[in-house]
C-alpha cells in the first residue's frame, strides 16, 4: 500500500529531523522515492519543531528518467501524509496532547495541528483539484485526515482518504452512547421524519440536490485490525438495536458511507496490530467488510443530515 508507505516517510522525516539528518542521509526518502513522487512540504508544528505531515507530489522528472511517460491511473498528483504519535521526548508531549484531546471529545478540530491539515488540503485542492488529491493518516494521523475530509465534503469538495488503523475509543463516545439509548424512542420518530438532506433539496433546487448526491460519493477507506483495541470498534456491526440504528436509518438509505478493511489474517499483539508496517506487507489478506459499523455511521451522520455549505470549490 503505496499511501502507508507514505506514511512511514513521514514517522522517519520527524526522527531524521531529531537526528539532525538531511534528505541526502535521512531515511525518510527511501519511502518515496521509489514511487516517483518527491517531497514539495513538510508540515511543522511552530509549538515545537517537530514534523508532523508531509505533502508528497507527482514527480514528472523522475519518472521520465525511468521511461515512465504517464502517471499510473489512480495515482494522484498529490499526497498528504499525517503520521500518528510518536513516543520521543522532543514530540511526545504535543503528540499525546491530541490523543486525549481524541480521548475526552472525540474531535480533534481545537487542534493547532487540524488547522494546518485542514489549510494544507484546501491549498493542494485549489493547485491540483479535488479529484487529483489524497489524505492518508495512521492512527492520531488517521483521525486528523478522517475530520479533515469530513470538514471538506461538508463544502462539498471531496478528496480520496486513506485511514489506516484510525483511533475508535473515546470517552465521549462512551458519553454518548448512553445518552443516545436514553433518547431511543426520538431517534425512531426522528428516523420516520423526511432526512434534512431531503429537506435541504426543496429548498435549493437543483444545487441542492447535486450537492446531497455528490456528499453520497465520499468513500473513505478504512483499514483496521480487529486485534487492535484503539481501532478494533470500527468493525462492530450496526445492528440498530438503539439510537444509533435509528439514525443510521438514513445513512444506509443513500448506500456505501465508507470501504472498511479489514486484516484477515494480520499479527495479534498489540503493537504489532497497531503499527503501519502491516499494511505494506506483501502477504497482507485484507477483507472487504460489507456490513455498516456503528462507529463508521456514527462518524458521518452529519454529512447525510446537516446541509452543506455553500463552496463550491471543486476539481
Amino acid at each position: 500500500m503505496v499511501i502507508a508507505c507514505f506514511i512511514q516517510a513521514v514517522y522517519l522525516l520527524e526522527l531524521d529531523r531529531q537526528e539532525n539528518k538531511s534528505e541526502g542521509d535521512g531515511l525518510a526518502p527511501k519511502w518515496w522515492k521509489p514511487f516517483k513522487y518527491k517531497l514539495s512540504q513538510t508540515l511543522v508544528d511552530e509549538r515545537d519543531g517537530s514534523i508532523y505531515g508531509a505533502v508528497l507530489e507527482w514527480d514528472r522528472t523522475a519518472a521520465l528518467s525511468d521511461f515512465i511517460v504517464i502517471r499510473p491511473s489512480g495515482a494522484p498528483k498529490a499526497v498528504l501524509a499525517v503520521r500518528g504519535t510518536l513516543l520521543k521526548s522532543p514530540t511526545i508531549r504535543r503528540d499525546l496532547e491530541d490523543d486525549l484531546r481524541f480521548l475526552a471529545w472525540e474531535s480533534l478540530k481545537g487542534s493547532v495541528r487540524f488547522v494546518g491539515t485542514l489549510e494544507t488540503v484546501k491549498a493542494l485542492v485549489g493547485k491540483f483539484g479535488s479529484s487529483n488529491v489524497c489524505i492518508g493518516g495512521h492512527s492520531l494521523g488517521a483521525g486528523f485526515a478522517l475530520q479533515v475530509g469530513k470538514a471538506m465534503a461538508k463544502q462539498g469538495v471531496f478528496i480520496e482518504c486513506h485511514l489506516f488503523n484510525p483511533p475508535s475509543v473515546s470517552i465521549a463516545a462512551s458519553v454518548r452512547s448512553i445518552g443516545e439509548k436514553a433518547s431511543n424512542l426520538w431517534g425512531r420518530v426522528k428516523a420516520s421524519l423526511p432526512s434534512k438532506c431531503e429537506g435541504e433539496e426543496k429548498v435549493c433546487g437543483n444545487e441542492g440536490k447535486r450537492l446531497c448526491t455528490e456528499m453520497k460519493k465520499w468513500v473513505p477507506h478504512l483499514y483496521v485490525n480487529s486485534s487492535d483495541y484503539i481501532c478494533s470498534y470500527y468493525a462492530s456491526i450496526e445492528d440498530g438495536s438503539d439510537s444509533d440504528g435509528a439514525e443510521a436509518g438514513n445513512v444506509q438509505q443513500v448506500g456505501e458511507v465508507a470501504k472498511l478493511f479489514v486484516m484477515s489474517k494480520g499479527p495479534q499483539k498489540f503493537l504489532e496490530a497497531h503499527g503501519l508496517q502491516q499494511w505494506w506487507s506483501g502477504d497482507a489478506e485484507l477483507q472487504l467488510a460489507l456490513h455498516h459499523s456503528k462507529l463508521i455511521n456514527r462518524q458521518l451522520r452529519s454529512l447525510y443530515t446537516m446541509p452543506p455549505t455553500s463552496s463550491t470549490a471543486k476539481s
